[in-house]
């Protein structure tokens, strides 16, 4: 009706599209060989097996007599035998019936299978060789001369894939239009793997030559880091005592250390004008600090004090009370915890040459520890004075220490063998400026370093938390301090105003007159007026003090109980 689709849907049986069936047509007429009737043979002719073993799979077939002409379209022929070529009798094998037209005759599923010639073993499918001038693709039926085609029958496969000829595989392709059979069934055991080349050779060697690299390096490398480590085997390798894991005794430095350095801190102070270091230490866990008043006082009204801890926490501080007159200073951290705040020991119990500890910052060096003994006890140390007016001076009766104090040390405690603090390092004695506070010079340590005694600095502390001003204990009197005598002497004439006894002040009631000169305090000599200053100071308001002093070429003494000022 209508020409055939080439690439239509194929029967029920044929080739799935993944498997297109190869381009067949029947040869050419030529000159048959004797006994051929030029005819195919009918089907169900019973054909001897093939002679030899089958081509390996993907092998070349052997070489055809006829060209293969293009496929036109349609279903493939099969090779039948014609029926004038059969022998008499019925012919041996399946029952078979038409199978639609142009279509070859298909096996029932179940007939029985043509009695004829089998084989088994090797020779099943070995291949004979064809006689001299026959075609190759025939080989002579035994007993009537003629050629047969060497195709099998064709029989449907399990399943309904296509013919599967007796013997389990198709016989062997012969010409060129029969090296790919679509219907034939696959060769046992699969197809055979292709032969390694020498690009496989070649790949292996290569895989292996980067295992090996890699192996090398890595030898490599860790021979060398072992190497830089530890050094080669016969480097000199010098003797070296076992890590010491253990504690320290806690009245050695470095126990004293260890206790003591987590309460101190560094202060930092930026003003309009200038700026510094100093250390202080924690007084309490509300976050009060002491130092010195030299070091906040560039701070001035607007400035800016920042405090870091031994741990490296650093936090905002503010000015809680200051005083001049006894170089001290509070100051205050808030939202900090964890605060360590140092024990206070007693500087009246302290004797000379008793271990002592430094810590501070010098030249903005943290956490600076230094050690010493105590030198000497009530020094009088002026310090200060660079206003002019005495409003800046301040007097301490000072603890000498030979622990080496720099600039920065200014604040920092100075504590015993039980890291209690027994001190405030304020002063130094420097080879380039005299006496003074080591913030007046920037000379280098010479072992001659002044602290104020911790009783001292504790009652100006807490006056200076709890109401923000610092008293001071006076006797009431002016003192001549261009005095070159030994001794202090009361001034004889009035200065801006001031007489030089105050009338009802402590010293008038004790009976002190103008140009008496006072040589002692509680038995301890005095050589000039800082000195007594510093002797007054040294004790709390109320105290009640005897007084040695000269008057008119006489000596003798007097109480006098000291009274109570505000002012520097």
């Amino acid at each position: 009706m209508h020409p055939e689709d080439p690439y239509g849907t194929p029967p029920y049986g044929g080739p799935g599209p993944w498997a297109p069936a190869p381009p067949v047509q029947r040869p050419e007429p030529r000159t048959a060989a004797p006994g051929w009737s030029g005819a195919t043979p009918a089907q169900g002719t019973v054909l001897p097996p093939s002679a030899g073993p089958l081509p390996p799979y993907g092998a070349p077939a052997p070489a055809a007599g006829y060209p293969s002409p293009p496929h036109t379209g349609g279903e493939p022929p099969h090779l039948t035998a014609p029926a004038e070529a059969a022998p008499p009798g019925p012919a041996p094998g399946p029952s078979a019936e038409p199978d639609g037209p142009g279509r070859p005759l298909l096996a029932k599923p179940g007939a029985p299978q043509a009695p004829g010639p089998q084989a088994s073993g090797p020779q099943a499918s070995a291949p004979q060789p064809a006689p001299e001038g026959a075609d190759p693709g025939f080989v002579p039926v035994p007993g009537d001369g003629g050629p047969r085609p060497t195709a099998p029958p064709h029989t449907d496969a399990p399943g309904g894939h296509g013919p599967v000829p007796p013997g389990g595989h198709g016989a062997a392709p012969h010409g060129a239009w029969q090296q790919y059979d679509p219907w034939s069934a696959p060769l046992q055991g699969g197809p055979a793997a292709p032969p390694r080349g020498p690009r496989n050779r070649r790949g292996l060697l290569a895989v292996g030559a980067v295992a090996l690299a890699l192996l090398a390096g890595g030898v490599g490398g860790g021979v060398g880091a072992y190497v830089e480590r530890y050094g080669g085997i016969n480097d000199i390798k010098l003797p070296q005592a076992a890590d010491d894991a253990g504690g320290r005794r806690p009245d050695s430095v470095a126990g004293i250390a260890q206790a003591a350095l987590p309460g101190v801190v560094t202060i930092h102070v930026r003003g309009n004008a200038e700026q510094g270091t100093g250390t202080g230490f924690v007084l309490d866990r509300q976050g009060h600090i002491l130092t010195n008043n030299h070091v906040v006082e560039p701070a001035g009204t607007g400035g800016e004090i920042s405090v870091t801890f031994s741990g490296g926490q650093t936090a905002k501080a503010k000015v809680v009370g200051q005083d001049g007159g006894y170089d001290l200073a509070v100051v205050q951290v808030e939202g900090v915890t964890g605060l360590r705040p140092l024990p206070l020991g007693n500087s009246d119990s302290v004797r000379v040459g008793d271990p002592v500890v430094a810590i501070g910052a010098p030249f903005d060096l943290a956490n600076t520890v230094t050690s010493g003994i105590i030198s000497a006890k009530q020094r009088p140390i002026t310090a200060g004075g660079e206003k002019g007016d005495g409003s800046d001076v301040s007097y301490v009766d000072a603890l000498q220490t030979d622990a080496p104090i720099n600039p920065g040390n200014s604040g920092g405690p100075l504590v015993d063998a039980r890291a209690r603090v027994i001190g405030i390092n304020s002063a130094i004695r420097a080879a380039d400026t005299g006496s003074g506070s080591e913030g007046g010079g920037q000379g280098g340590s010479i072992g001659l370093g002044f602290a104020i005694p911790i009783n001292q600095a504790k009652r100006v502390a807490e006056e200076l938390i709890n109401t923000g001003r610092a008293t001071h204990p006076v006797i009431g009197v002016t003192l001549e301090m261009e005095y070159a005598g030994d001794g202090a002497r009361v001034s004889e004439h009035s200065k801006g105003g001031k007489q030089p006894v105050t009338p009802g002040g402590p010293g008038a009631k004790a009976g002190l007159r103008a140009g008496d000169v006072i040589t002692e305090v509680d038995g301890a000599a005095v050589h000039s007026g800082e000195e007594l200053i510093v002797k007054i100071r040294s004790h709390r308001p109320g105290d009640t003090l005897l007084l040695t002093l000269q008057r008119g070429g006489k000596q003798q003494s007097v109480r006098l109980r000291l009274g109570s000022s505000t002012a520097g």
